[in-house]
């Protein structure tokens, strides 16, 4: 396999499920009844790893929103906190959203690009949940899930992709239009109605219907492996192109700004680190693993900055505190220009 960790971020699978017997998490008005889901859940999954539970209702909107950040649960499972927990490993690369739009929603999120890793992961998981309870399940439309477009498998496969090249030269648009055609979808990087942030989209299936999941991860690796190989084109084009000294001069002062500043907003942060990023992937910042950048945009985020200071920031000491923690934290991993 081609080396894709300077144009992958992160790779997501996930699974919708719901419980025989129940009605669903829009109409589970009887807070016996969510209690009862969630216990039955924890249940079925003590016995193969350690989990921590968040009852959403119980926990504070900055320790929410710092678990949104960091991609764990979802917009929605904080909108719909009465009835609704979370289930996160130790890894936090595990986390089973509960009575969100469908009861479960089960996910596994894996540094870099390895479908195979998260689905098989999500799989032993999946199996282990059902054994102590039962899913909603037709033999004609497979697993019932609140959503149409969830139906059958209930799986949706997404890889977090930075395709700067791509976006700089206009070639988004075409690229998303031709995924579309295949059945897949371009989103941003809180999936449905997000932006794309710091030119870093997500590539999903969209058909759950009629296919195999085996199908659906193999389709989702095809396309993704066509637009990094599209990207990586378009990167020698962006080192060859005539405006190259200044996109080299940008990013250069991208790096210059973030090691200098004395205060920072996180739309700065994201649009300077994705610079920057660029810059070492077009090989004029000396930095071997970009997956670092990636890492200090989550760590810099509002909610994980409170919980990094504990205690809660006004937004000007967010700004202050992000600039210091990411200066320092670039001049620890780049050890100059070329």
């Amino acid at each position: 396999m081609a080396d894709f960790s300077k144009t992958v971020v992160s790779t997501r699978v996930r699974l919708a499920r719901n419980l025989e017997g129940y009605p669903f998490p829009s109409h589970l008005k009887d807070e016996k009844q969510a209690k009862e889901i969630i216990r039955l859940v924890t249940s079925g999954l003590s016995r193969l790893d350690e989990f921590r539970l968040y009852f959403m209702d119980g926990i504070t909107e900055a320790e929410a929103l710092s678990l949104k950040e960091n991609h764990l649960i979802s917009p929605n499972l904080i909108k719909t906190k009465k009835h609704s927990a979370a289930l996160i490993n130790r890894e936090e690369s595990v986390s089973i959203m509960i009575n969100e739009e469908d009861h479960l929603r089960e996910q596994c999120i894996v540094k870099g690009y390895d479908l195979k890793l998260a689905y098989d992961t999500m799989s032993e998981i999946d199996n282990c949940i059902s054994k102590s309870m039962k899913f909603a399940y037709d033999e004609q439309l497979g697993f019932l899930t609140a959503c149409p477009t969830n139906l059958g498998t209930g799986l949706r496969a997404s890889v977090m992709l930075f395709l700067p090249a791509l976006t700089i030269n206009g070639l988004m648009p075409k690229v998303i239009k031709s995924i579309s055609r295949l059945g897949l979808t371009v989103r941003g990087i809180y999936g449905e109605g997000s932006q794309a942030e710091g030119y870093v989209y997500q590539i999903s299936n969209e058909v759950t219907l009629g296919v195999t999941e085996e199908y659906i991860i193999s389709q989702v690796e095809e396309v993704v492996e066509k637009v990094c190989a599209l990207e990586e084109a378009q990167r020698q084009n962006l080192k060859n192109c005539s405006t190259a000294l200044d996109i080299q001069d940008g990013c250069l002062r991208s790096y210059g700004i973030l090691t200098n500043c004395a205060k920072l907003t996180t739309e700065e942060l994201i649009r300077y680190l994705s610079s920057v990023k660029l810059g070492a992937c077009l090989g004029y910042i000396n930095l071997d693993d970009v997956s670092k950048i990636d890492e200090l945009c989550v760590k810099m985020r509002p909610s994980n900055i409170n919980a990094a200071a504990e205690m809660e920031l006004t937004p000007v000491e967010r700004d202050v505190y992000r600039a210091q923690y990411t200066a320092k934290y670039l001049k620890k991993y780049i050890g100059g220009e070329n």
